[in-house]
């Protein structure tokens, strides 16, 4: 009867210390895997208004003395707005420019003629490829600014005209509301008749300009 009691207190306690065992052990934790985060595309939709700064190279033509070359820089601010659908983008922009663009020949002008504009405008339309945060663009539309010939000790002549532009280039969304974008534009002013005023000779003369730019800009969309 005694061996049969400790037989049966034997088997109670690696009941209870197998019991025990199982309690103390931690249960494996689930594991779920969580969703990606979804990031909505970035929409191009809205106005926008910004900063454009950069460089010109181009000709000028006169009749008396032939064609020199042009040069300089411009800085402004730009307007617009663009609406997208799907994947494609148009919109309208406008710039206005402070310019120092210029260039002078003494062919047949010993003095040296001159030809300079003082502001560019352009007023264009604008069609892109949304690829997410990446928009390149083509642009096109119409360009304002002043001609400008002259020769020392000679009065000087000018006229704002009305011409056409053409381009493209490429924008990206950077931060928030911020846009940034690098731009080529081939602008042709046309040319205006300076009369004998231009300081060139004797004869009347047609002035014409065209440059190109190649500039960038930062854009705050609201």
């Amino acid at each position: 009867m005694k061996r049969l009691c400790l037989v049966l207190i034997g088997l109670v306690a690696l009941t209870g210390a197998a019991a025990a065992a199982d309690l103390a052990r931690p249960q494996p934790v689930p594991y779920y895997p969580k969703a990606p985060a979804f990031v909505p595309p970035y929409s191009w939709t809205g106005f926008y208004v910004g900063i454009n700064g950069g460089g010109a190279f181009g000709s000028s033509n006169w009749d008396s003395t032939g064609s020199r070359n042009i040069s300089g820089g411009l800085v402004g601010g730009t307007v617009g707005y663009n609406y997208q659908f799907g994947q494609g983008v148009v919109g309208v922009e406008g710039d206005m420019n402070w310019a120092d663009i210029n260039g002078s020949t003494t062919n047949a002008c010993p003095a040296g003629c001159k030809t300079s504009d003082t502001w560019l405008a352009t007023l264009r339309g604008r069609l892109g490829y949304a690829a997410d945060r990446f928009m390149p663009y083509v642009t096109g539309g119409a360009a304002f600014g002043d001609i400008r010939a002259s020769t020392p000790g000679f009065p000087a002549a000018s006229a704002t005209n009305t011409g056409w532009t053409v381009g493209g280039g490429l924008e990206a969304a950077i931060a928030a509301n911020w846009t940034a974008k690098v731009e080529y534009l081939y602008v042709d002013l046309g040319k205006f008749n300076c009369g004998l005023n231009c300081g060139a000779g004797l004869t009347t003369d047609n002035v014409s300009f065209h440059t190109n730019l190649l500039r960038a800009g930062v854009n705050y969309k609201f």
